[in-house]
């Protein structure tokens, strides 16, 4: 569910990060930690690049979302 993809090959956390839902955001990042080694979370949440090439970075930056880029960064450090 976390991450399955649309027809552009974007994923929750990509649409997540475009529309600024930090709550949401939030909530994926965490269940996915439960769900996954940090190695795999961050390739497959904070790097995954959708069918353009983008990633969850790309997403929130284009929308201006400096809330959601600091929350990727947080993650992204805590993957080790």
């Amino acid at each position: 569910m976390f991450l399955s993809r649309d027809m552009y090959g974007s994923t929750s956390c990509h649409k997540a990060s475009e529309s600024g839902q930090v709550e949401n955001l939030e909530k994926l990042r965490l269940a996915k930690e439960l769900q996954l080694k940090p190695e795999e979370l961050k390739y497959e949440v904070f790097l995954f690049r959708d069918k353009h090439g983008n990633t969850s970075w790309h997403k929130a930056a284009e929308s201006g979302q400096v809330e959601i880029l600091e929350i990727l960064w947080i993650g992204l450090k805590n993957c080790g």
